[in-house]
């Protein structure tokens, strides 16, 4: 259930301008409801606690993981230019080089 409370303008003000640092810092949309509620929730040392708090923990993969992605590759020994990548996913016709 959630309730309507009035905030003075200068408040909301700051709730604006703390959403759009959330969402250049982290690039996630968060609303005001879940700004609120992660504030009154928790105690944070700073500003930047607060952001981080929003940032996903995606902590990057183990070792073993990425030895796991990487056993699936070989290289073919051939040269492939970007502009091939480009052409080969969007149907592209060659250039005349």
């Amino acid at each position: 259930m959630t309730t309507s409370v009035k905030i003075a303008t200068n408040t909301k003000d700051k709730l604006e301008q703390l959403q759009a640092e959330i969402k250049l810092e982290t690039g996630r949309k968060v609303t005001q409801q879940e700004l609120l509620d992660r504030i009154v929730s928790r105690e944070f040392d700073s500003k930047t606690a607060l952001i981080d708090s929003f940032r996903d923990d995606f902590e990057g993969l183990s070792e073993e993981e990425i030895e796991q992605f990487f056993s699936g590759t070989s290289d073919w020994g051939v040269e492939t230019s970007e502009e091939d990548i480009d052409r080969i996913l969007y149907e592209e016709e060659p250039l005349d080089e």
